[in-house]
Formats: C-alpha cells, structure tokens, sequence
C-alpha cells in the first residue's frame, strides 16, 4: 500500500527502528526492493534522486511505483531524494511522491531556512511531508552523488531550523559519507544524541554503504528512523554484471535484468534486517 512518507517513520521512531530508503532507478531496482521489504514484513521507501530526472520519465516512473505498491502487501513511500530546484519538488509533488527532500544545505541557515519553509508550505497544501538537511556529507568512492564539504550539523542550528520551518524529518550529518569510505569511519554517535535531545522529529542517516551495522544500530537508538542505502546495491547489479558478460557467451537482456535483481536482493535484506534489528538467517 502506499502511504505518507511521515507515518512511515513516526512509527519508526515510536517503534526505535528504522525504515531501509532504497535509491533506485529503473523496473528491478524498485521491484528488488519492494520484493525484500514484502519478504521481511518491514516498510520501504523507494527514493528517486533529481539527479537521474534526465535519464528517468519522472511521471512514469511514479506511476509504475505506484502501480507496485499498490498492490503491496506492506507500507511502501515514493520519495523524491536531494532536489535543489523547486520545480522538481513541484513535479513529483504533481505526479504523486508521498515526501520529497529540499537540499539547502550549501546555503547559509538563514537562506535554507527561509527556502526550505516555502517548500513546506507548498508540499504540505497537497499533504507531502518533506525532508531537509542541515550540515553536508562528504562524497565517497563509487558514489555518483554531488561533492558535499563534510560540515557536521550543529544541533543548536538544527533546533531552529526545525522550529522554524517545519520540516516532517531532518537529514543529520554525523560523519557519513555519500559512497564508500575512503578510510576508517568516524561517526559522531555522542553529535547524534545531541541532535536527538535538541529536535522532536524523526531523524535521517545519509550514506548507509559501508557504514558499521553496529555503528547504525546505535544510531537507531539514537533517533535515526531512515536510513538511505544507494551505493552497496549499485556494486552489486555492476559486479553482476561485470562477471555476467565475462563468464557467459550467449545472453538474453530480458535474462540479465532479471538475474540483476536476484543479485541485488540479497544486499537489500541485508540492510532491511540491520535497520529492524533482526539477524541473517
């Protein structure tokens, strides 16, 4: 069934666990991700970034995920991820996401304050709950997101931010990275409670990919109810890919898709199961 993205995850943060968000970009990325949530018996959250808007018919695309969850057995939100044009949060707003992400963070507070609130009172004239993001993540290998500057969130800022725009979910950067770690992880758990204790919403953990279970665990129980997964999945649909064309002499693209899907389903689980708490069988 598709619902709002905000009910989604105040009972995540009512329940202190935490809803896998999925970058996908085509038929078997959604479909993977549905199919592992359906499996695990957990929400889901099929995430669109404004970056692949040239390469992805917006309205179509959400009209097939619609479609999908619809008939879903579980809670599945269409998300729009790091939007920075107003006319991209208007059109996915238009053509049904149930939560889009305003991304103005490389303004000053007062510039992404005054912006930000704008996009909420639009979204939420069409009942869209909107995610925002105060601080920046740096970008790590095999990532394809833009170059962030790795400026941590002040939890005093994000009080007043919160207060002042009334954004549904914030987006903290406590030391995660956009991709894979270049180095050794350094995430701020003592940031993340601070941040917990200074705001009442639900919180959101950008850069999931290599990031420790245990660190995410305990940063569940420090308020994150989203976390956004991307580039572990991509890795896996490459590597299958890759090994696909060097070991194979005669394939199909209707065989390929499919047994893409089976290779990114298990790096799906992996995520949904961390997130809920359960353990791999």
């Amino acid at each position: 069934m598709l619902v709002n993205t905000k009910k989604i995850l105040k009972d995540a943060q009512r329940g202190k666990y935490a809803v896998a968000a999925f970058n996908v970009y085509n038929l078997e990325t959604v479909q993977a991700a549905i199919h592992v949530a359906e499996q695990e018996n957990q929400p889901v959250i099929i995430a669109l970034g404004e970056r692949y808007f040239p390469t992805v018919d917006v309205e179509g695309f959400s009209a097939l995920v619609r479609a999908i969850a619809e008939k879903s057995t579980i809670p599945v939100a269409l998300h729009l991820d790091h939007a920075y044009e107003k006319e991209s949060i208007i059109r996915a707003i238009r053509c049904g996401f149930t939560s889009v992400m305003f991304d103005g963070s490389t303004f000053e507070l007062e510039e992404n304050v005054r912006r930000t609130k704008e996009i909420v009172e639009t979204a939420h004239m069409a009942g869209v709950s909107v995610e925002a993001e105060i601080g920046s993540l740096a970008k790590g290998d095999f990532s394809d997101e833009e170059e962030g500057d790795g400026t941590l969130t002040d939890p005093k800022a994000a009080k007043e931010f919160v207060d002042a725009t009334g954004v549904d979910f914030l987006a903290a950067a406590i030391g995660t990275v956009h991709g894979m770690y270049k180095g050794e992880p350094k995430i701020d758990l003592p940031l993340l409670e601070r941040i917990q204790q200074a705001v009442d919403v639900p919180l959101v953990l950008h850069g999931g990919s290599g990031t420790p279970d245990e660190v995410i665990k305990q940063a569940i129980q420090l308020g994150i109810c989203k976390v956004n997964v991307n580039t572990e999945v991509s890795m896996a649909a490459v590597s299958f890919i890759k090994n696909y064309f060097e070991t194979q002499d005669i394939v199909h693209l209707s065989t390929i898709m499919a047994d893409m899907q089976q290779a990114m389903e298990p790096v799906m689980t992996k995520f949904v199961r961390v997130f809920a708490n359960k353990e791999m069988k």
